[in-house]
């Protein structure tokens, strides 16, 4: 009897793995198949900046630490900025507050800490309502250091005062 039992449990093993062998194989193939995208509005807001690059050039250290990134409502239906965020705290956007209605241009403010030298390689991240959803635009240029001041002229022998 100690056999058949043996056997018996044997069998209800081997089907129990089998059906969590498929079981998980079933969950692997949907959980890879290609999610519906939600729908598109047609009429929706479109954001359309008219540069992805905000580029300070080649500036000096401590100049002029903001641009203007410029975008168009090119869509149907008024444009709302949710979040405007930069990469690092060196790079801090200052998005619209108030809706962008259709056909209307917008600004967005970038400022860059100058006081950093070197290459400027950041993003600015911006999500809004429109239909093209998040917008990623690149920040670069490069900041020279400042220039050391030129030293005192060494005494030429003159009057020494106190003397």
């Amino acid at each position: 009897m100690k056999k058949f039992t043996m056997k018996k449990l044997l069998f209800i093993f081997c089907l129990a793995l089998i059906g969590i062998t498929l079981n998980s194989n079933a969950q692997n193939l949907t959980e890879t198949s290609i999610p519906a995208e939600e729908p598109v509005d047609p009429n929706g807001p479109v954001i359309t900046f008219d540069s992805l690059v905000v580029d300070f050039g080649t500036i000096d250290q401590d100049s002029d630490p903001f641009r203007i990134a410029v975008f168009t409502n090119t869509g149907k239906k008024p444009l709302h900025i949710t979040n405007c965020k930069g990469s690092c705290g060196c790079t801090v956007p200052k998005c619209p507050t108030t809706p962008i209605m259709p056909g209307e241009k917008g600004e967005m403010k970038v400022r860059y800490d100058t006081k950093r030298t070197g290459r400027i390689s950041k993003t600015v991240t911006v999500k809004s309502n429109a239909n093209n959803g998040t917008v990623t635009l690149k920040v670069v240029g490069h900041i020279n250091a400042k220039k050391a001041p030129a030293a005192m002229p060494a005494n030429t022998g003159g009057p020494v005062m106190g003397q």
